[in-house]
């Protein structure tokens, strides 16, 4: 059984979950959220809907797998807060404490702060994260920081310009892109970071790694964040390690391998799955005793032109997993597609679309071009 929490306040998804659930509807409703529960069984389906206001803002799929069904609560936050309650006074416990867990986190996204390092992240604000990728193949500046003294001296720009977070990659995850060894990414990675944090002892690094023996490598040598692109499907294992250094995990949405992953990736709903992944990962990393999580909807891993749309539109739909949004479409190939500007043509469209995220909910951007990232957030940041 998932549960997760939708914003309807906007014309298309209304209308989306009005043909989802042959909802006849004359007009939009602003302000209107819904509580879907998927794969829930028939029998506790009835007691949902016996104890709804006479049906009323209650629907559900009629397709039956296994005995399953869809079910979905529209209304305000303190409507749908309401009937939880009335759930619990009914011994269904276990689905009511879910219910207002995710308004709860709805509702206090904004208020969520994280010590990483010695700097407070307070997500009232917005942050910044500076990529470094110290490899010869990545997408947009491959070999361009390849060498460890022009690495290192982008990182300490970066920092100086105002960035709060250095996201180091040593292995190129473009589309189409090879894996490289354990110990190639080390001799990239453990040499630029002594030397960051030798010029700025206080830096936030994160590595962008999937390997378990990298993160360890790496966190031992003063990095404080673990950025998997995996979302903790390569090597599981490296919550261990996380738990072991009390690191910071970003825990992003992949479709596939960087190899294949945009070679014909399909979804029924990519905003559904992409949450149901990112919600259960967070429960796993919970588990084992990890708190300080980001999450990512890994915009162009393994996503279709139009997922891409949905995701960013979409954005607020993840915000009741309760943890810091991360977001990172800095100089993607669909923003190419949009405006027909190759790699390095494409930093307006990316702080164009990096504004509308925020909006959404976003409050990290990882981004190549930071100092047109800290005007986006320092904007963003006095709009708010």
């Amino acid at each position: 059984m998932e549960i997760q929490l939708v914003n309807l306040s906007s014309n298309n998804v209304f209308n989306k979950f009005c043909n989802k659930y042959n909802i006849y509807k004359e007009e939009f409703q602003p302000g209107i959220f819904a509580i879907e529960i998927r794969h829930i069984s028939l029998i506790l389906s009835d007691k949902v809907k016996d104890i709804t206001y006479s049906g009323e803002n209650f629907y559900f799929t009629s397709n039956l797998i296994n005995d399953e069904v869809n079910i979905l609560l529209i209304g305000t936050l303190n409507y749908l807060k309401k009937l939880a309650k009335r759930i619990l006074s009914k011994e269904i416990g276990d689905l009511s404490q879910k219910i207002l867990n995710l308004i709860n986190n709805y509702e206090n996204y904004n208020y969520i702060k994280y010590t990483i390092g010695n700097r407070e992240f307070d997500f009232q604000y917005l942050y910044l994260m500076g990529i470094l990728n110290v490899t010869h193949d990545s997408f947009s500046d491959g070999g361009l920081y390849f060498k460890e003294e022009d690495a290192v001296h982008h990182a300490i720009e970066m920092l100086d310009g105002g960035a709060h977070i250095i996201d180091i990659g040593a292995e190129s995850t473009r589309p189409g892109s090879d894996p490289v060894s354990s110990e190639d990414e080390l001799n990239r990675l453990i040499p630029v970071i002594e030397k960051i944090l030798a010029l700025r002892k206080d830096a936030i690094i994160s590595i962008d790694t999937t390997k378990e023996i990298v993160a360890e490598k790496s966190l031992e040598v003063g990095a404080k964040i673990i950025n998997d692109i995996s979302g903790l499907t390569f090597e599981p294992s490296i919550l261990e390690i996380i738990k072991k250094y009390d690191a910071a995990l970003v825990i992003m949405h992949i479709k596939g391998i960087p190899k294949n992953m945009q070679i014909n990736p399909v979804y029924d709903d990519v905003v559904e799955e992409v949450y149901d992944f990112l919600s259960n990962k967070v429960m796993l990393a919970k588990s084992k005793g990890v708190e300080k999580i980001f999450i990512d909807p890994g915009i162009g891993f393994g996503k279709r032109f139009n997922d891409n749309k949905d995701l960013i539109n979409r954005l607020e739909d993840l915000k009741c997993i309760g943890k810091p949004i991360l977001i990172g479409v800095s100089r993607k190939s669909f923003l190419g597609n949009i405006i027909n500007a190759d790699v390095n043509s494409r930093d307006t469209a990316t702080s164009i679309v990096e504004s509308v995220a925020i909006k959404n909910g976003a409050k990290v951007i990882r981004t190549h071009n930071t100092e047109n990232g800290i005007q986006v957030n320092k904007i963003m940041n006095f709009l708010n």
